[in-house]
């Protein structure tokens, strides 16, 4: 059964509704609606290619009819198996066009003067909006309801016919026989001695003790390499006797080692050495790239560079925006080249269909799947681009190629854009600065980084320290990953190098940075509660807490991920990737989201929390095959915060998305 059926125009204005239940109708006039969900999560965002939306429960699913900007959609609860729904979907746009066509045409064309400001009359436009849909689709409801009832009634007489299957009758068994030679005899295997098995069974036993009664020993039954059996000790008191006579502990010194040999040995800690203080200013410029060195704007802010894909220009950086314009007779030429050559295929002023875009669509899916997107995104884009050109009509080849290649760039652009902040620092400002109670204490900003294994989780953490300690904030790193053997000696290594350097390139910030390690195989989530304790109360601004790796397919380790978001609630969760990945980053980020929200929420902690934003590693070894970018943002919706480019601190770097447009449109 249906809950919510509706027909609107793509400006947001709702021509036709019908809502079946008197929930589903007061959950229409919401703003959580599925409906008002679906608009802003995927049709606003460009996910269009979906096979159906999901909210709350409610499974949504629509339709376009570009020619008259309309949008068609159902929603129904998503536990029901409604196989009718897109067949509903097709034949009720094609009933309503075919009955309503001249009147939805001079409505749009309405709307388009209105945009355009050819009503420049108040009279003029109020009643070019004063429509009167309720008169306009007079007796489209009687119309609907046969329709549907059509629809559930073919689906009913299916779901009989499917029970009324009879299962196929079993052949009649055999009649018993008479015969007195068919009846089963007894095995003829002669049942073992008693005696025997107790025996088997003893000497089970002693070779089980002697294996497992001392450490490095071998069992106490032995088998006899002529006689092919064990061997028994003659009695208990023997059997004990030979246990007790242990292999003694090997011993490196004759003696237990000294302090002084214990120091020589301990790596761990940093050790008063004049030596060190000659190479100081070496450690140094290995540390810093200055090159690489962010700026400091107005306020003293430091800001990391941009990404630069090629060291070009303003005018080529900007190549994209003037994609995005009618440029007249100018030939498409440079990095676009490649993409106009498919779109020469379109030629001459017609409506535009499936057929007509089909190899285009194709030839653009390759070319995104070259630039590293991921196969399933690469479909999604393209048939959204699809979607968005059905049943436009145009003219000439520069019009066809302008207006598929704008429809791509407006696809990446919408995609890329930011939907929340990616200013980490204002959030972080704003947290320390606001108002409190005098009796409560502050807490610190918290920051988790979570990842696969090997991508560089602790390495851009102290990037992104670096940058945090550069804008004068006290930072407390937590070494969470309790598994990985040198996991705390690495963090370790970071806190020592980043408090020589300092804010501005001084060598006295030993204050702004702290490690909070508790050593290796003790509860993450309790250590990353000590740590936000700790700093709390040490007035740290920041805490960024790292994680082990793990395989996003583990499910016990994402369980024990999600008790640590759950037990601390972070105010950002920043999954760390590769920007060598394709496909996989689908899979990774998918699967991490799902099982941080799904864990998390099953804790106890109310509603869950999945992933905040996406720090892309080695992204210096791409040039301009940046689809993981495209990929990962597709999939969660999150912006990509930073790019790690390098091995010094200063390696960290900003994303636009005209830059990564054009990189992905490039050849």
């Amino acid at each position: 059964m249906l809950d919510h059926c509706s027909i609107s125009h793509k400006g947001g204005i709702v021509l036709w509704s019908r809502s079946f239940t008197p929930e589903a109708s007061h959950l229409a006039s919401s703003p959580s609606s599925p409906v008002n969900s679906l608009i802003r999560e995927a049709l606003i965002e460009g996910r269009t290619t979906d096979e159906k939306y999901e909210k709350d429960g409610y499974a949504v699913k629509w339709t376009f009819f570009n020619d008259l900007e309309l949008i068609f959609v159902v929603a129904y609860h998503r536990i029901l198996q409604l196989t009718y729904v897109d067949d509903l979907l097709a034949a009720l746009k094609a009933l309503f066009i075919k009955l309503f066509e001249p009147f939805l045409a001079t409505f749009v064309a309405s709307l388009h003067a209105i945009k355009s400001g050819k009503l420049v009359s108040a009279a003029a436009r109020d009643s070019a909006k004063a429509w009167n849909f309720a008169e306009a689709f007079e007796g489209w409801d009687d119309v609907f309801d046969r329709l549907l009832k059509g629809f559930e009634d073919k689906a009913a007489q299916e779901r009989k016919s499917r029970y009324r299957q009879v299962a196929p009758a079993l052949p009649d068994p055999s009649p018993p026989s008479d015969d007195l030679s068919t009846v089963p005899s007894e095995s003829s295997i002669a049942v073992q001695d008693e005696q025997q098995i107790a025996r088997n069974v003893q000497a089970l036993k002693n070779r089980l003790r002697g294996r497992g009664g001392r450490k490095g020993g071998r069992g106490v039954a032995r088998v006899d390499s002529e006689s092919g059996r064990d061997s028994m000790p003659a009695s208990d008191s023997e059997s004990t006797s030979k246990r007790a006579k242990g292999k003694a502990q090997r011993k490196w010194n004759e003696s237990a080692p000294s302090e002084t040999e214990m120091a020589s040995l301990d790596f761990s800690t940093d050790k008063p050495d004049s030596s060190i203080n000659g190479h100081l200013s070496h450690d140094l410029q290995a540390l810093v790239d200055k090159a690489s060195l962010g700026t400091r704007t107005r306020d003293g802010l430091y800001e990391v560079k941009d990404w630069d894909f090629g060291g070009k220009d303003d005018e080529a950086n900007d190549a994209i925006t003037r994609a995005l314009k009618n440029e007249g007779a100018k030939q498409p030429s440079g990095s676009l080249g490649a993409l106009s050559s498919l779109f020469s295929r379109l030629t001459g002023s017609k409506i535009l269909t499936e057929q007509d875009l089909k190899p285009v669509l194709e030839g653009m899916k390759q070319h995104l799947m070259k630039k590293n997107v991921a196969m399933e995104i690469a479909d999604k884009v393209c048939e959204g681009v699809g979607e968005s050109l059905v049943g436009k009509k145009v003219g000439g080849f520069q019009t066809t190629s302008n207006a598929v290649r704008t429809a791509l760039s407006s696809s990446l652009t919408r995609i890329l854009t930011p939907k929340t902040s990616t200013d980490l620092l204002l959030s972080i400002r704003t947290k320390l600065s606001s108002p409190l109670p005098s009796a409560q204490q502050r807490m610190p900003y918290s920051i988790t980084f979570v990842g696969v294994n090997g991508v560089g989780k602790s390495t851009n953490l102290s990037k992104v320290c670096f940058w945090l300690i550069q804008n004068g904030l006290r930072v407390l790193i937590a070494a969470c990953d309790t598994f990985r053997s040198g996991a705390v000696e690495q963090l370790r290594v970071h806190v020592r190098n980043l408090s020589m350097l300092g804010v501005n390139g001084a060598t006295n910030s030993k204050g702004r940075v702290e490690l909070y390690e508790k050593g290796y195989g003790k509860d993450a989530a309790g250590i990353a509660k000590e740590a936000i304790a700790y700093a709390k109360d040490n007035d740290f601004d920041v805490v960024l807490i790292d994680t082990a790796g793990r395989m996003q397919d583990n499910e016990p380790l994402m369980r024990a991920l999600a008790k640590l978001v759950a037990a601390n609630n972070p105010d950002k969760i920043i999954f760390v990737g590769e920007a060598l990945v394709g496909n996989e980053a689908v899979d990774q980020l998918t699967k991490f989201d799902r099982a941080l929200r799904d864990f998390s929420s099953a804790s106890g902690s109310g509603k869950g929390r999945g992933i905040d934003g996406m720090l892309v590693t080695k992204w210096d070894t791409v040039d301009d095959k940046v689809g993981a970018a495209l990929s990962m943002t597709y999939v969660t919706g999150q912006p990509i915060i930073f790019v790690g480019c390098g091995q010094t601190y200063t390696d960290l770097r900003q994303l636009r998305v005209a830059n990564v447009v054009q990189a992905i449109l490039s050849d």
